[in-house]
């Protein structure tokens, strides 16, 4: 049962909603402002929303109608009377479509079906080589998407929308990769119109690390509003959550850490002159080159991985090492952005604590104390659906969105 607390946080976001749309000149909700109240699945009567929204019964009872129509909404009962009829409830029917959302790493590609509620009704993680190209791979994510779209029955007419997390660099507006660096083949590839041409829905594209950041938020940390989401695998790149919004800048460029030049300390190993970023020195092909050179075979992140588990020694200082030059780049972003959580995911992190252990030790040292008082600095636990989590999250705020319901009860 939902408290008082929850109704009073519902009854804020109400009225912050009317009154942007009074500074906008549209002071009444409409149907998809309505609609938000209710995607938290509680089931209201057209009473209480014209309670929250200030709108006469009879303005409410025709935008639920409309939603009813465009089935975004459903029947949920009766509440209890309080003389005569009672009234009837409605609700959020996150069965009104479905969702297909892709996760792409570098040797691997996780597909799944939502519903509209981004909860995962199937998923399926086969191995690939992104390095294939574009039209391979997507060819491959294409025919998977189908496959599982009929494996449930369900008919392409029911698709929503298609989101597509990719190993690098994307300008979200076009979905258009740029200049991805394990990404041959791949750069300004219009993906979203090569996709369209088997879902004709919307297509959203956006770095791999966004969309972990949203399905780890959404998995392990609901209610935390600002959140880092760090990746340390074959690449470095951050998540960025403030404010309880993903935060992408101008161009989509956001969170881009692995391209910082990591600051010179005196606690590092590194000559002072050694100006490469911070992939270079801390990724999982970087701590593998490292141990290569001390003669250890290792070829990449999963052999570093392997290497720390077994306990040698070497591969457990490296790794510790690159914690700390992660922390350095890092301790600049917590001054900044004042995070309540840092989450440290990808494969270097399944190494454990060691990798942690660094970040920690130089961002609580070099952070100022009142950005670090209550942060917490801790592994991922959100596992390989994050990814497919998050687009499916990413696609629902779009065709969800007020405007995009207004036009979907519109057309009912």
């Amino acid at each position: 049962m939902k408290s008082n607390a929850d109704d009073t946080e519902v009854l804020c976001f109400t009225v912050a909603m009317v009154d942007a749309g009074r500074a906008t000149g549209t002071a009444n909700p409409g149907a998809g402002e309505i609609f938000q109240i209710l995607r938290d699945g509680r089931a209201r009567t057209k009473a209480e929303l014209a309670m929250l929204t200030g709108l006469a019964r009879s303005t409410v009872s025709g935008r639920v109608d409309a939603l009813l129509s465009a089935g975004l909404v459903r029947p949920a009962g009766e509440a209890v009377s309080t003389g005569g009829r009672p009234p009837a409830r409605v609700a959020f029917n996150p069965e009104a479509g479905v969702v297909l959302a892709v996760d792409l790493g570098a040797t691997h590609a996780t597909v799944a079906v939502a519903d509209l509620a981004a909860n995962i009704l199937t998923a399926n993680t086969h191995p690939l080589d992104i390095a294939d190209g574009p039209e391979r791979v997507l060819d491959s994510v294409i025919a998977e998407g189908a496959s599982l779209l009929e494996g449930r029955g369900t008919s392409t007419s029911q698709l929503v929308g298609v989101g597509i997390g990719v190993p690098g660099p994307v300008e979200h507006s076009t979905g258009r990769p740029t200049n991805p660096p394990i990404m041959p083949g791949w750069d300004r590839f219009d993906v979203p119109h090569y996709v369209q041409r088997a879902f004709d829905v919307p297509v959203l594209v956006d770095n791999d690390v966004n969309i972990l950041a949203l399905g780890e938020q959404a998995l392990s940390w609901p209610g935390v509003s600002d959140l880092i989401f760090v990746k340390v695998a074959t690449g470095i790149g951050a998540g960025i959550i403030s404010g309880g919004a993903l935060q992408r800048g101008a161009q989509g460029s956001a969170g881009d850490m692995g391209h910082v030049q990591v600051p010179y300390s005196h606690d590092s190993p590194r000559p002072p002159g050694d100006e490469r970023d911070l992939e270079a020195i801390a990724s999982g092909t970087a701590i593998a080159a490292d141990l290569r050179a001390q003669g250890i075979p290792a070829s990449g992140s999963s052999d570093v991985v392997t290497l720390v588990r077994a306990g040698h020694p070497a591969a457990i200082s490296a790794t510790r090492q690159a914690g700390r030059e992660v922390g350095e780049v890092l301790a600049t972003v917590v001054n900044m952005l004042n995070p309540s959580v840092i989450v440290i995911g990808g494969s270097v992190a399944r190494a454990g604590e060691h990798l942690l252990a660094g970040v920690r030790e130089v961002v609580y040292r070099r952070s100022i104390p009142l950005a670090t008082q209550h942060l917490g600095i801790v592994q991922s636990q959100a596992g390989e659906t994050a990814g497919v989590l998050g687009a499916a999250i990413m696609v629902t705020q779009q065709v969800l969105s007020p405007a995009a319901v207004d036009a979907r009860a519109a057309r009912a």
